[in-house]
């Protein structure tokens, strides 16, 4: 078959000039004579790229040198509860629930203090962003809580919330990397890297230092504490190492591609492509409030969930593969990450005008 356009939501897809590289790389890297699979985390040249893909991260996102870059594992849901085991200090905490993934967080962090819920769109099947320009957030609240881009819906928060000065900590897993973001307006960034940066495995944490501290929840265990990682670089025990070397690498692409400004103007284009057809198709339609779109996933539906799964499969036959929405929703979803070249969202457009004449 030859590779096919994966608009997988994650694990997903990655550029091939990487997946080259780590393939010419695989037996031995750079003359250490062996695989990157198989190297010590202690050695010379693992650390040479750890803190390479270190500051190639922070080269592209500028991260201010207040910030730590931490590179963690347990994916997105193991921050879900040690957001709130190092930060609830005071016992309180603000969520905003946009989607599947916010509303986990909020119900794990209700275990450790008063976690409330101060705005959600779940009234509409989570299909919008809501006004955060005025929140009810308390003033003891340690922190406010958002999942900046909903994978299974395809929102995004276009605006950060008014947090009247209270510290925001964001979930970005699925539209990390995806446009230039200010991390000085953030307490705290973490992203699980199996959707826009590499494979599975890998959750990068940026977090102000000032917040790192060993004043933690009682009983939080030690490998769950910030501090721990942070004192030791993201070695204090053996981390994913070839996780981070791919991730490494795909900041190098990064670079390459002309940074963030390049990649927004680039996935904003993709973006426009699915958008456009969806706006104007008479069979297919978009889910998502037109404010609160995505660039990064696209839920889409016809209406028939037969014709959805008839879709589905012909589209897979065709080398369109991983279209079907998530189990929750149901109908389609796009995943057009970083990676995914600009052809692949035109021929994936084509095939869906091809269909929808067929089935008209």
């Amino acid at each position: 078959m030859g590779r096919v356009y994966n608009f997988s939501a994650g694990p997903a897809v990655l550029p091939e000039e990487v997946l080259k590289e780590a393939a010419a790389e695989m037996l031995d890297y750079r003359g250490s004579g062996m695989s990157v699979m198989e190297m010590s985390h202690r050695s010379k040249v693992f650390e040479t790229i750890i803190k390479e893909a270190e500051q190639d991260l922070r080269d592209l996102l500028e991260i201010p040198d207040n910030y730590k870059v931490l590179f963690l594992q347990g994916g997105a849901h193991l921050q879900f509860a040690m957001v709130p085991m190092n930060f609830m200090k005071h016992g309180k905490a603000d969520y905003i629930v946009t989607g599947q993934w916010a509303k986990k967080a909020f119900k794990e962090a209700q275990k450790f203090g008063d976690a409330r819920c101060i705005a959600s769109s779940e009234d509409k099947t989570f299909s919008y962003i809501p006004d955060c320009s005025d929140l009810p957030i308390d003033e003891d609240a340690d922190y406010v809580y958002i999942c900046e881009n909903n994978t299974i819906y395809g929102t995004k928060f276009h605006e950060l919330p008014n947090t009247k000065g209270k510290d925001l900590i964001s979930d970005v897993s699925s539209c990390f990397l995806s446009e230039p973001m200010d991390v000085s307006k953030y307490a705290m960034i973490y992203g699980g890297a199996q959707k826009n940066i590499g494979p599975a495995g890998v959750v990068v944490a940026i977090i102000r230092e000032d917040l790192i501290t060993p004043d933690v929840l009682e009983g939080t265990p030690t490998m769950l504490q910030y501090k721990t990682h942070a004192d030791a670089d993201s070695l204090f025990n053996t981390p994913p190492c070839y996780g981070i070397y791919i991730c490494g690498k795909v900041f190098k692409w990064l670079k390459k591609q002309g940074g963030l400004s390049a990649m927004k103007a680039y996935n904003e284009k993709k973006a426009a492509i699915l958008y456009n057809f969806l706006d104007e198709s008479k069979l297919f339609y978009g889910t998502v409030e037109k404010g609160s779109r995505s660039l990064m996933n696209v839920p889409f539906v016809t209406g028939d969930a037969q014709l959805d799964e008839k879709f589905i499969k012909e589209a897979t036959q065709a080398g369109f593969v991983n279209l079907k929405g998530h189990r929750s929703v149901g109908g389609m979803r796009a995943s057009i990450y970083n990676a995914m070249p600009i052809e692949g969202v035109e021929k994936l457009v084509a095939f869906m005008k091809k269909f929808e004449t067929e089935n008209a």
